[in-house]
């Protein structure tokens, strides 16, 4: 049995669509940017029809593209920037606000409370995650408390919590279905990881009524069947994933120990526990890696909120290159000489410190400083701040072998940006030849859930390496670099370990 599947790629930026034939090769795409909104310093919103409308047009799209029209397509897999929180009315399906996305820093003050509470404990033992502005619950609650009328409507039961998935499938399916996975779930400081259910008791804590939340599901599973009006006829979405955890299953990190990162506006570090969730003593997030077949597969997760809106700020905010691409060729011809590092918490810092209001700095700075020393400064802080989620890693799971990563998302194209990563972690890191790793991820839940995909283990063997990057630096240099970057970082932050 053969057949296509279309992935959804709903991202922080942009809304994406590929098209996968049965060898699991992109044929057909569709792309659209759209706005972010700043309302308040550290606040970051979108506007929710912005995010739906954008999907449907890159879908369509994608399938018109596609041989055919997209008439082979078997299935629908989407995949969604993750903790990006909604709330609609269940009767008119109009949110009744702008949907605050993973970026927002505005329950800082609610996570710190909690924290003063001594509650942080009760959630990371249940949850895997730690009391951050970064995940749903406080997002939930703060829209509850702060639109009028909003808590009273959602006690009555005639409001509905999603994350950007459930809120896609919602449209999808005209309305009929509100449904999450386990992965997406696990990112809500909501849900009970190790029982597979939410946590009454959490959702107490955070003032957030348990008739809000969407029926869980494993990650290929039956997440209802589109309005035939949308694309001519009927089609069945069977897998969803977090954009992270399908990078994971895109990447064929199947085996415990095995560890991927992702560069897009953050990076994400996901190393595969297996079936035991392993508690973190530095910092990182214990978390749902995917679940098929009822059975959980768990992973560590480091998070960086900035890695490569690190160099739109390079292009929109100093106006130093005009696309993105022109950041490496300033970074090789930097001079070598100047040790310039940013340490780029525009939004706080994520694992392993977790410090929600430092601020960005630019440490280093010499007279000669120009331009390619401040190009050179945000691609390599990428690196620096994968090291310390992998040292951070390697720490907690001592059994796991020094890794090998696969890497994929946009910056991954920069031949010196992966060097330099290979370098400063002093390990291999290998680039697929397949670069949409998380849509691919998405697609294979899909096509696996539909019978057209074949199970993990025959996809592992299907992934391809493009090119790996062998670690070059002397021990001594790659020490003294770190060094350098860890007092950048003790300089930047506002709380101290």
């Amino acid at each position: 049995m053969s057949g296509g599947v279309l992935a959804i790629d709903q991202g922080t930026t942009s809304s994406r669509a590929i098209v996968f034939s049965d060898d699991f090769q992109p044929i057909s795409t569709g792309q659209q940017e759209f706005p972010q909104h700043f309302p308040k310093s550290g606040w970051v919103e979108h506007v929710p029809s912005d995010i739906w409308t954008s999907t449907l047009r890159v879908c369509r799209e994608a399938m018109e593209k596609a041989p055919g029209g997209g008439a082979d397509v078997a299935a629908i897999g989407i995949t969604n920037q993750r903790e990006t929180t909604l709330v609609w009315d269940r009767a008119t399906g109009e949110p009744v606000y702008n949907a605050i996305v993973w970026q927002d820093r505005r329950t800082s003050e609610t996570c710190a409370r909690l924290r003063g509470e001594g509650l942080e404990e009760t959630f990371t033992a249940k949850t895997g995650l730690l009391l951050d502005p970064y995940f749903s619950g406080t997002k939930i609650a703060w829209i509850l408390d702060n639109v009028d009328g909003a808590r009273e409507r959602a006690e009555r039961g005639d409001l509905a919590f999603g994350t950007v998935d459930t809120w896609l499938i919602w449209q999808l399916t005209g309305g009929r279905v509100h449904v999450t996975d386990a992965t997406n779930a696990s990112r809500t400081l909501i849900y009970n990881i190790h029982d597979n259910a939410w946590d009454e008791s959490l959702c107490a804590h955070l003032g957030v009524p348990m008739s809000m939340l969407p029926e869980v599901k494993d990650s290929a599973d039956e997440f209802g069947m589109t309005d035939p009006e949308l694309f001519g006829r009927a089609i069945p979405i069977l897998g969803v994933a977090g954009d992270q955890q399908a990078a994971t299953v895109g990447q064929a990190c199947f085996r415990p120990g095995m560890v991927k990162s992702t560069y897009g506006t953050g990076c994400f570090a996901l190393m595969n526990t297996g079936r035991s969730p392993v508690r973190s003593r530095n910092r990182m997030l214990t978390t749902i890696a995917y679940r098929l077949n009822g059975e959980t597969t768990y992973a560590l997760e480091g998070s960086i909120f900035i890695a490569g809106a690190a160099v739109q700020w390079l292009r929109d905010g100093l106006g130093l290159i005009e696309s993105a691409g022109e950041s490496q060729a300033l970074a090789e011809a930097a001079d070598p000489t100047q040790d310039v590092y940013l340490v780029p918490a525009f939004v706080g810092l994520g694992a392993p410190y977790w410090d929600a209001d430092a601020r960005g700095a630019l440490l280093g700075l010499t007279r000669n400083t120009g331009p390619k020393e401040i190009a050179r400064a945000v691609l390599q802080s990428v690196g620096y701040q994968t090291s310390d989620l992998i040292e951070a890693m390697q720490a907690d799971w001592p059994d796991a072998e020094k890794p090998v990563l696969r890497v994929d998302g946009g910056m991954t194209a920069s031949d010196w940006t992966m060097q330099f990563l290979a370098d400063i972690l002093g390990a291999p890191v290998d680039r697929p030849t397949v670069a949409e790793t998380t849509a691919l991820g998405a697609a294979w839940l899909a096509g696996y859930k539909a019978g057209v995909w074949p199970g993990p283990e025959a996809f592992s063997a299907e992934w391809k390496l493009e090119k790996r990057f062998e670690p070059r630096l002397q021990e001594s240099e790659r020490s003294r670099l770190l060094s350098g970057w860890r007092d950048a970082v003790k300089r930047t932050r506002t709380t101290q370990d």
